[in-house]
């Protein structure tokens, strides 16, 4: 039987909280809160191609992770849905493996097309490949993810700008809108203001999924955002999840941002995730 969206995202989320936990290092928080996104976009919206990679993309969607310190939810969307085996998961962020804590190109691992983790640069990344696609007469999407915390970053303003102003409107970028950054709440930490109305104001269409780690929900914005591409406009959707997601004592909590479970706590947090397609 065909697995559900749900039912892959549960496995998403087991495969984050193990490898996490078996090198005792990574980002487990925003992993799981951006669990659904990853699930609906390569399960059901991405119209991709994972065999043969094709590092160009041409005739396809393309999708790039600024915020690639959750990059555990990046590597088992990636595996899960067929561009490397599953059982490679088993070597994340081991010496001399393709899944470094941050996705680098140099080992190239099918998926990633860019380096990223140095925030604030893969708005600008996105939108030279919509360009790209532009110029190629290719009518395939670009679509980006980013923590609401890398808005902070002064160069994401600026590719905002160069976005609107040069009508990029086969893009869709994501912002992680949870509301927590390495040390703390955002809004102690560097107030972003009002989102919606700023993305506005810089000549963006914006939606809002009201709750991100709902299926339904996140499926349901994502393909209102495709609709309304090609307008004259790049499109955002701001993208309310809780850090932690699907782990009782994680969700909500900015200290899960970047440290691993330990053993007690992994299998608490097994116990509430159920093994959908087998654990690699």
């Amino acid at each position: 039987m065909t697995a559900t969206l749900p039912q892959i995202a549960s496995q998403i989320r087991r495969d984050i909280v193990r490898m996490v936990h078996a090198v005792q290092s990574g980002h487990p928080g925003g992993s799981l809160g951006c669990t659904d996104y990853f699930t609906a976009l390569f399960f059901k919206v991405l119209r991709h191609q994972p065999q043969p990679f094709d590092m160009n993309g041409h005739n396809q969607d393309l999708f790039f992770l600024s915020n690639g310190h959750i990059s555990p939810v990046y590597y088992s969307a990636l595996a899960r849905s067929g561009y490397f085996d599953v059982a490679e998961l088993a070597t994340f962020r081991k010496l001399n493996t393709r899944l470094q804590g941050h996705p680098t190109t140099h080992e190239h691992l099918p998926g990633i097309r860019i380096a990223s983790g140095s925030l604030g640069q893969g708005m600008s990344v996105a939108i030279g490949a919509a360009l790209a696609k532009k110029l190629q007469n290719d009518s395939h999407l670009v679509y980006s993810l980013h923590g609401d915390g890398e808005l902070q970053e002064g160069q994401v303003w600026e590719a905002i700008m160069f976005a609107a102003h040069n009508k990029v409107d086969n893009l869709i970028s994501t912002i992680d809108w949870n509301g927590q950054q390495i040390d703390g709440p955002t809004d102690k930490v560097m107030s972003l203001g009002n989102l919606e109305t700023k993305f506005a104001e810089f000549g963006w269409d914006v939606l809002v999924v009201e709750n991100g780690n709902d299926m339904d929900q996140m499926l349901a914005g994502l393909e209102q955002a495709k609709a309304r591409t090609g307008n004259g406009k790049p499109v955002c959707i701001l993208m309310k999840t809780a850090m932690g997601k699907g782990v009782d004592f994680m969700e909500g909590s900015h200290e899960w941002h970047g440290i691993a479970p330990s053993d007690a706590q992994l299998e608490a947090a097994l116990a509430q995730l159920p093994e959908t397609l087998g654990d690699y």
